[in-house]
């Protein structure tokens, strides 16, 4: 069964390419230049999933379209473009959907294509619609569709700093671990490190069966499992997913497949929380991309400051910035956190005080120190982070295009320099 439809309504220069885009990835794209042309195409195509306006050349004509789009009992998500000056304004008046997204120009037509899927899952259109087979298992880029254990979509964390040594691992291993034990969540800690991670050892869990291992499997078998399959539960409830176990085995890792495993991991899993290796990658931009909340850990020393500020102008480029939160660890080592915010130009998530022996302890015996240290003070820092993240999926900012800054109008952190973009 072919892909969803995908009106656009772009400038000719932009139309060719992100047109071109969504025809390779099997969607079919078709022009409109009016509300007119609109209103036609959905009276006689019901597989519309996602419309593309232009609201930074034409507005008026923009509002006329978006307003079809919900007509007679419609509800086709909109990808707008607008100014940057509007993008935190945007309400349509007041007749804007959780599942439309807006993007500013310049972008790059690749990065509208996986908005675009992003948005089909967000949106809940059946599996089928969005890249099933015939055989109804297996989407047509070779990743099995998870089972679907309810029609609400997970939220993919990633866990990044281009510098190494900031506490990446040990706050998406107790990240994972306090959502899983405490606030009752599926999760699914995924550890894309294929060099140095240690996610797995650290939770006690040695050699367990790797993505590699499976898709390596599968070229003799003819199997594919999805990640929900492939993945080792944890004694504590948290499903434990490593990529590789060395670095020299990790040619069968294609990144489009890797990260369209991972959108498909949030039909099953409430947080799909991914530790990732220091680097820009390819691997790691396809994964940035689906990503729905960045979490860059932040150690007060300039080393990781200048790392963090040099991510932030990466972001900037790839447009994930809005989906950027710091979180300060071992906050309590004298550096100002209104400082660093400042510094590092984005608002603390959180804060995370220095417990350095608590969580190699905790790592040491195999387990989170969520699990080893529940009273720990420091694990009030994680459980508040982890409050705050779900406070975005439960007022839906992280859909409406305000990523983590919705939440910060109360709260333990109330400084005006968390509020800002």
């Amino acid at each position: 069964m072919p892909r969803s439809a995908v009106a656009i309504a772009l400038p000719p220069a932009e139309l060719a390419s992100v047109s071109a885009q969504l025809a390779e990835a099997g969607y079919t794209p078709i022009e409109v230049k009016t509300a007119d042309d609109l209103e036609a195409l959905l009276e006689v195509r019901h597989d519309i999933g996602v419309a593309i306006l232009d609201g930074e050349y034409d507005f008026d004509r923009t509002l006329e379209m978006y307003a079809l789009l919900h007509d007679q009992g419609r509800n086709v998500p909109a990808l707008m473009v607008v100014a940057a000056r509007a993008l935190d304004r945007m309400s349509l008046g007041g007749r804007t959907s959780a599942n439309d997204e807006y993007f500013t120009r310049p972008y790059s037509a690749e990065s509208l294509r996986w908005r675009v899927e992003a948005m089909l899952i967000r949106a809940e259109v059946p599996m089928d619609e969005i890249g099933g087979t015939s055989t109804g298992g297996m989407m047509d880029t070779g990743v099995p569709m998870e089972p679907e254990l309810d029609s609400r979509r997970g939220q993919i964390v990633i866990v990044f700093n281009p510098k190494g040594g900031v506490g990446k691992t040990t706050i998406a291993v107790n990240v994972a671990a306090l959502l899983q034990i405490r606030k009752n969540q599926r999760v699914l800690l995924v550890d894309c490190d294929t060099v140095t991670g240690h996610v797995a050892s650290s939770l006690g869990m040695e050699n367990i069966r790797t993505v590699a291992d499976a898709w390596t499997e599968a070229q003799t078998s003819g199997g594919v499992e999805s990640f929900h399959d492939i993945a080792t539960q944890h004694p504590k409830g948290v499903s434990v997913l490593v990529m590789a176990e060395s670095p020299l085995h990790t040619e069968i890792l294609e990144p489009k497949r890797v990260a369209e495993a991972i959108t498909a991991a949030c039909r099953v899993y409430d947080w799909v929380v991914v530790d990732m290796h220091p680097d820009y990658g390819p691997l790691n931009q396809v994964i940035f991309e689906r990503a729905d909340k960045i979490i860059v850990p932040v150690t007060p020393d300039v080393p990781a400051i200048r790392a963090a500020v040099q991510f932030r102008e990466v972001a900037v480029e790839l447009d994930i910035r809005e989906r950027l939160a710091m979180v300060v660890n071992r906050a309590n080592s004298g550096v100002s956190v209104t400082d660093m915010e400042r510094t590092v130009g984005m608002p603390a998530l959180a804060e995370v005080r220095s417990a350095g022996m608590l969580f190699v302890r905790a790592a040491n015996e195999g387990r989170s120190a969520v699990e080893r240290f529940p009273k720990e003070k420091v694990i009030d820092d994680i459980e508040n982070l982890c409050d705050r993240m779900m406070a975005t999926r439960e007022t839906g900012a992280a859909k409406s295009g305000s990523g983590f800054m919705g939440i910060f109008s109360g709260g333990r952190n109330t400084n005006p320099t968390m509020r800002a973009s």
